[in-house]
């Protein structure tokens, strides 16, 4: 069938179909004129005495001025143009395409016409993709301010050139098991992984370094951790566990460790517990790395840590503000 013999009811039905509404405005006395699917987009009663006015009640306060400029300045336009914008009904909100001809070459008899078109989905999408662009420039950011400071550890701690990269390379295998194991949860909650599953993940690789099995042990509550506070723990935990196996209970076959966790209220304390292991006596002057970490737990997880250098072994307590882990 060809274009020309279309019918009005078969026009009127790809209109329809398409999702598009048709109006007309009439300059002089300001009269506005919609079809059937356009009363329904703005959701507005069917009349014959519309004007312009009516509709820009339901524009969204921020962009009524702009389209209200736009439509007076549609007959200085030179061809077609396109105004895009927001209209409420109720609490939701919708995004309307306005398109038409502008100058004396898009009005008959005193009318200009044109079409609305419901682009919310269009835009609901551009919207997710600009959050996405921004949230994986943040990550990014991040990942690189990781990398500079973990660089600066490894640096400072070793000596020759393969040292700093087995160093560099471990600690950033750390961070990449503790991103592995962050998971989506069911219902769109958002992504966490089990507290204790993270800290046995991340404390694996020194389980395999003892003499026997059953060194390291993890007792703490059931609750998720999100992907920053995943991050956060990691380069903690990896910082301790490192420091463990070069001067603490990890550099012994005999020495064990001990992964305890409590709720406090709004807080979580961990306490990690080394035993069986040489004398560490407490550090001359801070470095690098414990400053990292310390600066991470109380930016990153709005928390305090604290060492005590006991005879017995190194005890670290963590305190953790509970809320922050979900982040």
């Amino acid at each position: 069938m060809s274009l020309s013999s279309w019918t009005p009811d078969s026009l009127r039905r790809a209109i329809q179909a398409a999702g598009v509404s048709l109006w007309s405005w009439h300059v002089a006395d300001d009269r506005f004129d919609m079809d059937e699917q356009g009363f329904v987009m703005w959701a507005v009663e069917p009349t014959d005495a519309l004007r312009f006015e009516d509709l820009s009640a339901r524009i969204h306060p921020a962009d009524r001025d702009r389209v209200r400029a736009a439509f007076a300045a549609t007959r200085g336009i030179e061809g077609s143009y396109e105004t895009d914008f927001r209209i409420m009904i109720g609490d939701e909100i919708r995004w309307i395409s306005a398109r038409g001809l502008g100058s004396d070459i898009g009005m008959h008899q005193g009318f200009m016409y044109g079409i609305f078109l419901d682009v919310t989905g269009r835009k609901q999408a551009e919207e997710g993709h600009e959050l996405l662009a921004g949230e994986m420039s943040h990550r990014v950011k991040n990942l690189l301010a990781i990398a500079s400071g973990l660089t600066q550890i490894a640096s400072r701690s070793c000596t020759t050139a393969a040292d700093m990269a087995k160093d560099l390379t471990s600690r950033l295998t750390a961070l990449g098991r503790a991103h592995d194991l962050v998971r989506p949860l069911p219902g769109h909650q958002g992504k966490a992984a089990l507290l204790g599953d993270l800290l046995v993940i991340l404390l694996s690789p020194y389980e395999d370094l003892g003499a026997f099995s059953g060194r390291i042990r993890v007792a703490v509550p059931r609750m998720g951790v999100g992907e920053g506070a995943a991050t956060t723990l990691a380069l903690v935990l990896h910082e301790l566990a490192t420091n463990s196996v070069k001067y603490g209970a990890l550099s012994s076959d005999t020495g064990t460790l001990d992964l305890s966790g409590a709720l406090e209220g709004d807080k979580l304390k961990i306490v990690w517990l080394e035993r069986g292991g040489p004398r560490v006596d407490r550090p001359t002057n801070g470095g690098y790395g414990g400053q990292l970490v310390t600066r991470s737990v109380n930016g990153h997880l709005g928390g305090s840590i604290d060492y005590a250098w006991e005879p017995d072994g190194l005890v670290v307590t963590l305190m953790v503000t509970a809320s922050k882990l979900a982040n």
